[in-house]
């Protein structure tokens, strides 16, 4: 299993972003987080992963920013971990900064992403050159396009569009 929730938090808890995939947990758990982390700093033992009766918070800090993922089942932590990651990677190569002002500035582009970084807790299209041609910065460029982009239909994601070869042969 995977996320059930993703959370962006600044500095002091307060939530700046939060999306819910899988709907089995309460958005207002997230609330119980900082309190949980100001608990484990006091006693010395501060850990990426916490836990609240059943729910599991799992969080990096990035900046100014904390990245939560919550989750009721047992999830693949390492793949949580990687996926917060990548976000803050995604986010960056969008926003230059990843800061509290991009993200209020930007939040329409970030729910965007967040519904194509992820869909029902399992991470999908993580790739931000292949983001980048669904989801443009400014609303004018979005255009409806006669055919499909060539990543949707390409099985290598790197390789340019429109490449044609004289010749194709098999030896």
């Amino acid at each position: 299993m995977s996320a059930s929730a993703i959370y962006i938090l600044d500095l002091k808890g307060k939530v700046l972003i939060s999306r819910n995939y899988r709907g089995d947990i309460d958005m207002t758990c997230i609330d119980k987080f900082m309190t949980l982390l100001m608990e484990k700093e006091e006693e010395g033992c501060v850990t990426p992963i916490l836990r609240h009766s059943d729910i599991a918070f799992m969080y990096i800090k990035h900046n100014n920013l904390y990245l939560v993922a919550t989750s009721k089942k047992n999830a693949n932590v390492a793949l949580i971990f990687a996926f917060l990651h990548k976000i803050v990677t995604v986010f960056s190569e969008y926003f230059k900064e990843l800061e509290e002002e991009s993200i209020r500035d930007n939040f329409v582009i970030i729910y965007e992403l967040l519904d194509e970084l992820m869909d029902f807790g399992y991470p999908q299209t993580t790739d931000g050159k292949i983001l980048q041609e669904f989801i443009t910065q400014e609303s004018h460029k979005m255009e409806l396009q006669p055919r499909l982009p060539m990543a949707v239909t390409n099985a290598v994601s790197w390789r340019s569009e429109g490449v044609r070869y004289r010749k194709n042969e098999v030896f």
